[in-house]
């Protein structure tokens, strides 16, 4: 077979493309510049690879967003979505309100605010409008009352047209949707609701789900927050129901980068097989792409793909161009990071023994450990594992999160291990564990 794959001479390094680059060495190389509001890491799994014939090796990519601040944050434009079904009558409403109000007072002039509620019909309580008379807002909010059933459906349609119904530029859009049980009117099944979010997202507009209780569909709120890349909360007492809304809204005014994606473009021989956590992956003839959630400052998001290679001739060679776009919130630009991965062809097998990345293998480690938590999950609820059995999974999960230093995801293995030893169900912590590790991201 013809090899295409571009081959660097021994003292050639990778092109500059797109800004600042410097290289580390033939597996690592960093993208960034001054100003930016992300810098990068391209990693491959082994400083070699096979070249005798097919060989599969991992490529790392790590964004990091500045800690410092940011001198601006991008307003928002925020729908909050709230059931009010009979189920949430009393302090669940109660606590909702006073969330509702909390968020009015962290919100200034410049943001817009719209406030939906659905029961069997669907309320506009206010329409989408600038915060500014923050007294007349929270007297729309406490004017909620709780109705019948759940029509979570055209709950969300309403709340993205809400949204989109303010035409400006470079504002956040977002939707923080709060639930307690199951949809049981309008359209109900899980494919049209994850489509209306799918549909909301290539509109602009992000899903934050928000799951309160026991009785809510877990599966279905975390499926809308992967396919729009919100976040997905499990609120488990009404107490806590303000304390996350201020969590969530902390999250949104730190946001540095949005609408992040990244494109991997490839020679002939070589594949990009797949790519770890990516809800939507897209595969082209010699490109993948595929989108990653929101970047807030100091956070970092790791991104694992796993590559195929045919038969090269020994020598180094580029076998991906990585381009990170973005929108910058620090300077209002459309930014492009982008660089080359580069690993080493040989027949000396000792080298590739040697060439091992700890750092790639240890996030390989992660996304290994988030797919036992669904089979200890899916073991759990076909009662195919029983509770010690879970256990004693969950455990080993725990340690292997530890030793990657992913403690706030081994802090919640710890909550789900306590609940299943007091008879309590677990599937909604370790659904909302799933979820943030196949994200990537770890805040600083």
């Amino acid at each position: 077979m013809e090899d295409r794959t571009q081959q660097l001479g021994p003292t050639m390094p990778p092109p500059v493309v797109g800004g600042a680059q410097t290289t580390f060495g033939a597996d690592r190389t960093a993208m960034g510049g001054p100003l930016r509001a992300l810098e990068a890491d391209v990693v491959a799994g082994n400083t070699c690879a096979w070249a005798g014939g097919p060989s599969r090796e991992h490529l790392l990519l790590m964004l990091r967003a500045a800690s410092g601040a940011i001198g601006r944050r991008a307003p928002l434009k925020l729908c909050l979505a709230i059931d009010r079904s009979g189920s949430m009558e009393g302090e669940p409403l109660e606590y909702v309100k006073r969330a509702c109000a909390y968020v009015v007072d962290l919100l200034e002039p410049s943001d817009v605010l719209s406030i939906v509620t659905f029961e069997e019909q669907v309320e506009v309580v206010m329409p989408a409008r600038r915060v500014v008379n923050k007294a007349l807002i929270k007297e729309h909010v406490n004017r909620i009352q709780p109705g019948n059933t759940t029509n979570l459906y055209d709950g969300l349609v309403t709340a993205g047209a809400q949204v989109a119904s303010v035409s400006a530029a470079g504002y956040l859009n977002r939707i923080l949707l709060l639930t307690d049980g199951e949809p049981t009117a309008g359209i109900k099944d899980f494919g049209s609701i994850v489509q209306q979010v799918a549909q909301q997202k290539q509109n602009g507009i992000t899903v934050t789900a928000l799951g309160f209780g026991s009785e809510y569909n877990e599966e279905l709120m975390a499926g809308i927050a992967r396919r729009s890349g919100g976040n997905y909360y499990f609120i488990s007492q009404p107490s806590l129901i303000p304390e996350v809304f201020r969590r969530e809204l902390e999250t949104l005014m730190t946001i540095t980068a949005r609408n992040v994606r990244v494109r991997f473009t490839m020679p002939r021989g070589v594949r990009c097989r797949y790519v770890y956590g990516a809800a939507t992956p897209q595969f082209g003839n010699r490109t993948v792409e595929y989108p990653l959630s929101d970047i807030e400052r100091g956070s970092a998001v790791a991104s694992l793909s796993e590559w195929e290679f045919d038969r090269h001739v020994p020598g180094v060679y580029r076998f991906a161009r990585v381009e990170v776009l973005y929108d910058d919130v620090v300077t209002g630009r459309s930014e492009t990071l982008a660089a080359d991965a580069t690993i080493e062809f040989t027949t000396d097998r000792s080298r590739i023994e040697a060439g091992k990345d700890p750092i790639v293998y240890r996030e390989l480690e992660v996304h290994l450990a988030s797919r036992n938590l669904e089979k200890t999950m899916m073991g759990m609820r076909t009662q195919q594992l029983t509770a010690v059995g879970a256990l004693q999974e969950l455990q080993k999960t725990r340690t292997i999160l530890m030793a990657a230093g992913r403690e706030d995801e081994a802090r919640d293995i710890t909550q789900a291990m306590s609940a299943i030893q007091q008879g309590e169900g677990a599937e909604k912590t370790l659904i909302g564990t799933i979820y943030d590790l196949d994200q990537g991201k770890t805040r600083g």
